[in-house]
């Protein structure tokens, strides 16, 4: 009877919420009108139930736009397994992961760059001075990393650091100042521009940047000058106790469930605010963030960015093409499975190690939002296959 309880309260939130939401979130479509098949697109629920049958991952919600209007958003499984099963709603709220790297802090940086705040080509030590360059074995310093080699993950840093060995070191929970200042000291692993090396790091630096440039922490700065703006109601860094019952828990450690607490150890080390993860969303406003991108930076009158900044921000930077990965945001690096095998090479979209993921595609206007809860309860969920799987139903039911 608890449990009933519980999931009525839940139900009737959800439903204020959506009310509230309404007018914000991106209008509903019919699959016909937008091009769909829907034959072909009803694929993916199968392909997605068959995953939940195989205990990949306990519950799924996943959300298709097409031409400025949602055509598709369904929610499959389970929220959770432990301590109690709930079922899965497609409102529900879900930690991102690294997903915060291109709508939080990537996205933020572009702002400031804007703004003429800061410059893609300033050296990171203008802000961090602590940063030191790559040495090599006769002990001479390579060039000064820049902004542009934080945000295509070029610059040398190693992709992570050891939280326990940090917190030894600055304290639990640090600074986001603390931490950045041991990272920078950290030896680089390549010259800066030389090897792409997808690195938390370099974001936990980019976010402290951001803080130091605009006297607003990342989670601050966000929320005031992207979220808000667009109505993004849903979106924000540690969930307030009053919608814990809206959010997808992660994993189970050391016998505490990780409800709307973040999942990444360094981000938990911050207090849950940070560069490389630490921000928790719906489909819904991801949508909202990614149709802002489809049409060049502005969304319902509202403009966020200029066309020339989404253009840098969602295309190959050509000084690391190597890397395929554009401001922020991932092309066809060799993390870019989830945008499949049909999608043009104009698409791109991003991850999180919790199961998430967004991909978007000028070229047909389309949105895939996909996110799972494959790390609950145990860290041993799959959902890497699917996801490209997913991606590549969508593409093909686009019959139009």
């Amino acid at each position: 009877m608890r449990n009933k309880g519980a999931l009525a309260a839940i139900t009737a939130v959800l439903a204020l919420w959506s009310v509230s939401c309404a007018d914000r979130e991106l209008p509903r479509g019919s699959l016909k009108d937008a091009g769909f098949s829907p034959d072909r697109l009803e694929q993916v629920s199968a392909l997605i139930r068959d995953a939940i049958a195989r205990k990949e991952f306990p519950g799924a919600v996943l959300l298709v736009a097409r031409k400025g209007k949602v055509v598709f958003h369904e929610a499959y499984g389970e929220s959770r397994w432990v301590p109690e099963h709930k079922p899965m709603d497609r409102d529900m709220i879900f930690d991102l992961a690294s997903l915060t790297k291109p709508v939080a802090t990537a996205a933020s940086v572009m702002l400031l760059v804007e703004r003429g705040k800061i410059s893609l080509w300033d050296r990171v030590k203008a802000y961090v001075p602590e940063f030191v360059p790559y040495r090599d074995w006769f002990g001479v310093d390579g060039e000064d990393a820049r902004i542009w080699h934080l945000l295509t993950h070029t610059s040398g840093l190693p992709p992570y650091t050891d939280p326990e060995v940090a917190a030894q070191a600055l304290g639990r929970p640090c600074s986001p100042e603390a931490l950045v200042n041991y990272i920078a000291a950290l030896p680089k692993d390549n010259p800066a521009g030389e090897k792409f090396a997808y690195s938390c790091l370099g974001y936990i630096t980019l976010a402290e940047i951001v803080r130091r440039v605009s006297g607003q922490t990342i989670d601050q700065f966000a929320v005031e000058n992207i979220f808000e703006p667009l109505g993004m109601t849903r979106t924000f860094y540690k969930p307030d106790p009053a919608v814990l019952d809206l959010c997808v828990p992660t994993q189970m450690i050391d016998g505490r469930l990780l409800l709307g607490v973040v999942h990444d150890p360094l981000a938990r080390l911050q207090d849950g605010i940070s560069g490389n993860a630490g921000l928790f969303s719906t489909a819904a406003d991801l949508a909202v963030f990614a149709q802002m991108l489809l049409d060049k930076g502005v969304y319902r009158g509202t403009r966020i960015f200029s066309r020339a900044a989404v253009e840098r921000m969602t295309e190959i930077f050509p000084r690391t093409a190597f890397a395929g990965r554009g401001l922020g945001w991932d092309l066809c690096s060799a993390y870019a499975s989830n945008g499949g095998d049909l999608f043009g090479p104009r698409s791109f979209g991003h991850t999180g190690y919790t199961g998430t993921s967004v991909w978007i595609d000028p070229e047909t206007k389309t949105i895939v939002v996909f996110l799972t809860n494959s790390v609950h309860p145990e860290d041993k969920g799959k959902v890497a296959p699917l996801r490209s799987r997913v991606a590549n139903v969508v593409a093909a039911a686009i019959i139009d």
